[in-house]
């Protein structure tokens, strides 16, 4: 009898933690609301949005979701999750698979106005290397994206 509240218990524990991890994560609904979102702002208020993207506030950040904006050359204006990324050129930048998932990205924003793309990148949550789709939005001279992380 013990054994088997001991297995129960357990089981309980496994799936409190995995309902729990399942609600750490955006989803792409998220993820688009969140770029449209971030796109008005940049389109209404301009560059002053991007200090609102990469501050600690995290105005932009939602579970394991958050904003980055490049221009049209791949360089970083605003990211939600690494101020240090702000102001360099990412053009050339791969993931563990060697793509250069900035260089399509920005090859997409100048031939789709929205896209979805798929590539590896760290998940904040799990420190992993996981896959993860972003969507994106060209918007102006800027493409504004936001992601969720594959499960």
């Amino acid at each position: 009898m013990k054994k088997l509240v001991v297995i129960a218990t357990t089981i309980t524990l496994c799936l409190t933690a995995a309902v729990s991890f399942a609600e750490d994560r955006a989803s792409k609904a998220d993820a688009e609301k969140m770029v449209k979102k971030a796109a008005k702002a940049i389109k209404d208020k301009g560059d002053a949005v991007y200090k609102d993207i990469t501050a600690p506030a995290k105005t932009y950040v939602d579970k394991d979701l958050y904003i980055v904006v490049y221009d049209m050359n791949g360089k970083c204006l605003a990211h939600g999750q690494n101020a240090k990324q702000v102001g360099r050129d990412l053009i050339g930048l791969k993931d563990a698979d060697g793509k250069e998932f900035v260089k399509e990205r920005v090859d997409l924003a100048k031939s789709k106005k929205t896209f979805w793309q798929d590539y590896k990148f760290t998940d904040p949550l799990t420190k992993q290397t996981l896959p993860k789709q972003m969507y994106c939005e060209q918007s102006g001279k800027v493409i504004v994206c936001g992601g969720v992380y594959k499960q």
